[in-house]
């Protein structure tokens, strides 16, 4: 029996004493993640001083921000397409190396364009290590638990958010932003050799295994999960891109970094709670996150607003979106199939292209309709997220996860 199919009969069917979470190799992934997201939003915690190292203004800096969102977008399919076959540690490990030269370019450059084109190089990397990371997960961890390990390797976007990014900025300001550039590139090296040491390898996938596009576009259950990816990043995106500017015209400006820490710390807890749930009710969670983030963008929408209100909208915002990337990529993979790794390239590219846009939409409505018109247009992206979900009960997002029908929970 070939290497390929051992592993195969293994992630089906786990040896007794493996019905577990392998505890050192998802917290590997974890920190993965982490890695990504901070390289991803580190910028945004040093950007005056980043721009004034290089010469530019705080606009243009602000461009190494969307260069690496257009190289995640750009290349997360056709990367994922033609290193389909790799060994996925391999594919892991050289995406990690990648955000280590990457950062460390960042670091040492004095030119923007060497600038930009090194957060070009990592977003590529990211484009890589998302559409990688959710299945990995789930194929280190018995089908009962799948839901549950994907979760556990998402923590590292909350904790990027709100551990990470201001502990960026704060070491930015002390010690200047390169450093925190260095620091970044010194914990990825750290994670090359964890998951060298930890992490179990698993194949990739034979030719005639792999799903083309348009085909895993036809599966059942895809396209709704795709969609309302789509819908509900953009919905998010709008608001989270503009919220301190949101903030300082209803006179609460200086209450951003508070805001921030309550809805980093919500997120926190939401994905604890959907990591424990999610193999069980991925249609309750789904629904009940997509209606906390409605609530949320109502109560900040609202023209009556208190303190405690607008600090009540970022809990309830926290709580609903912390589990959405969990669930979304959960809900691809399960719908997906034997195309899993094409349609999470391709979740990773809407994603991205849903963060541009909403940026893009949340600058025009604030410099058209006024501050208040952001959180309100949030209702208006989220509905027809909403009522997909609620129509794709059989395919896409199932009461019953496949895989998970009379086993009992974790």
């Amino acid at each position: 029996m070939s290497t390929e199919s051992t592993d195969r009969s293994v992630a089906a069917h786990p040896a007794k004493g493996s019905e577990k979470l392998p505890r050192a190799a998802l917290p590997a992934l974890a920190t993965a993640v982490f890695v990504t997201s901070l390289t991803e939003t580190l910028p945004a915690g040093v950007l005056p001083a980043m721009s004034g190292s290089l010469g530019v203004g705080e606009s243009a800096a602000g461009q190494t921000v969307t260069v690496y969102a257009v190289g995640t977008a750009l290349t997360a399919v056709p990367l994922t397409a033609a290193t389909a076959r790799w060994r996925r540690k391999q594919l892991l490990l050289t995406a990690m190396a990648a955000f280590a030269v990457a950062n460390t370019v960042t670091a040492v450059s004095s030119a923007y364009p060497l600038t930009l084109a090194s957060r070009f190089v990592a977003g590529v990397a990211a484009g890589l290590a998302w559409a990688l990371l959710a299945g990995y997960a789930r194929r280190l961890a018995p089908a009962r638990l799948q839901g549950k390990a994907v979760a556990v390797a998402m923590v590292g976007v909350p904790l990027a958010l709100c551990l990470g990014v201001p502990a960026g900025t704060y070491v930015g300001r002390v010690l200047g932003w390169r450093v925190a550039f260095l620091l970044v590139t010194g914990l990825t090296l750290v994670l090359l050799g964890w998951i060298t040491a930890a992490v179990p390898d698993r194949a990739g996938q034979r030719s005639r295994e792999r799903l083309p596009m348009p085909r895993a576009l036809t599966t059942p259950g895809v396209v709704p999960v795709l969609f309302v990816t789509f819908t509900v990043v953009l919905a998010h995106t709008v608001v989270y891109a503009y919220v301190a500017a949101f903030l300082t015209h209803i006179g609460m400006g200086r209450s951003t970094d508070l805001f921030l820490l309550v809805f980093g710390t919500a997120s926190l807890v939401s994905i604890w709670f959907t990591g424990a749930h999610v193999d069980r009710r991925l249609r309750a969670l789904t629904l009940g996150s997509l209606l906390l983030v409605g609530i949320a963008a109502a109560v900040l929408a609202a023209p009556a607003r208190t303190g405690a209100l607008v600090h009540l909208a970022a809990l309830l915002w926290g709580l609903g979106w912390g589990g959405v990337p969990t669930l979304l990529q959960t809900a691809a993979a399960d719908a997906a199939g034997a195309a899993a790794d094409t349609v999470q390239a391709m979740l990773v590219t809407l994603w991205n292209a849903a963060m541009a846009a909403g940026g893009v939409i949340g600058g025009i409505l604030l410099g058209t309709l006024g501050a208040p018109s952001v959180p309100a247009s949030v209702l208006l992206f989220l509905l027809p997220g909403l009522i997909t979900v609620v129509g794709a009960r059989v395919h896409g997002f199932p009461a019953e996860r496949p895989g998970t029908a009379g086993r009992s929970g974790p």
